[in-house]
């Protein structure tokens, strides 16, 4: 099981070139991915590019881009530029959002998610590939193409998929999954067994689960998960994640939080890639020192 960072600092008012330090600092540490999130900040995937250019030997990604917002014809034109100027590194990590954040704040239709995410992909999957896309959708309907030098490769897709009708779409049309806020119950029960027939049913190969929670490296457990409980509150409303924490038979986001001592988080990590997770991306959540040491270390201590 691989292991990658996961840094929110484009959303959480941090420089481009904080962003970039964090990057190379994953990479010193060998740690096989940094991924940034795409909310309210700067836009993931040019700083994504900023860093293919910048940080060496660590492959990039994105947890993930919001489908509804951007156009497939410009998610494809962003991240073909980002996967050029990385080299090849990047994987596109998509998702619907939630809908009162597309309906609410964008002002934008949430209605048939699945629909939607399923003719997104009819567009988006031929442009990556270099191929124009000609979709006559319900709700997408494209014919274009891009312009771009010969010899990009199509990053990887993931999808950010928890429902059943997500993860069959996922594992049918994409490399694989992003999950957030989904425990190791969940995740061997639900999350990578669904999406693995989906994709054996498709002809397609094991798919990548990339399973991104809070991790915190402490001596005081308690204090640390009500730390998690405060920080990571919203996620315990927003329904899609209810679904997995209700499914995980817990009572909030703390409660699948990674935290403990040495032995105790690296036993739930290494549990992590036996119930079939084949990335695991950590966010560090505590910014206090030794926890924070503590916690790369350990996390180093996995490569």
């Amino acid at each position: 099981m691989r292991i990658g960072i996961f840094d929110s600092s484009n959303a959480d008012g941090g420089s481009i070139d904080q962003i970039v330090g964090s990057a190379a600092t994953a990479a010193e540490h060998g740690f096989a991915s940094f991924w940034l999130p795409q909310i309210f900040g700067f836009e993931a995937l040019s700083v994504l590019a900023i860093l293919g250019r910048e940080v060496d030997d660590i492959d990039l990604g994105t947890a993930v881009v919001p489908t509804y917002p951007r156009h497939p014809v410009t998610m494809a034109a962003q991240a073909l530029t980002a996967q050029a100027a990385s080299g090849g590194r990047l994987t596109l990590g998509i998702g619907l959002s939630h809908q009162m954040v597309i309906e609410n704040m964008f002002g934008l239709s949430f209605d048939r998610p699945a629909r939607h995410m399923r003719e997104y992909l009819d567009a988006l999957l031929p442009l990556l590939a270099g191929e124009g896309a000609a979709t006559d959708g319900e709700t997408i309907r494209v014919s274009a193409g891009l312009s771009l030098p010969p010899g990009i490769a199509a990053p990887d897709v993931v999808v950010a998929a928890l429902g059943p009708r997500m993860l069959a779409l996922a594992g049918t049309r994409t490399a694989g999954t992003v999950t957030w806020m989904t425990g190791p119950r969940t995740l061997a029960s639900h999350i990578v067994p669904s999406i693995t027939a989906a994709a054996a049913e498709a002809g397609r190969p094991a798919p990548r689960v990339v399973a991104c929670l809070p991790v915190c490296v402490t001596d005081d457990e308690a204090a640390a998960r009500e730390r998690a409980a405060s920080t990571f509150q919203l996620y315990g409303f927003l329904p899609s994640y209810r679904a997995m924490l209700d499914l995980e038979g817990v009572e909030g986001p703390a409660d699948v939080a990674v935290v403990g001592d040495e032995a105790t988080v690296a036993r739930a990590i290494r549990g992590l890639a036996e119930v079939g997770v084949t990335e695991f991306v950590a966010v560090e959540y505590t910014l206090r020192d030794p926890e924070r040491t503590r916690t790369r270390e350990l996390l180093r201590s996995l490569l």
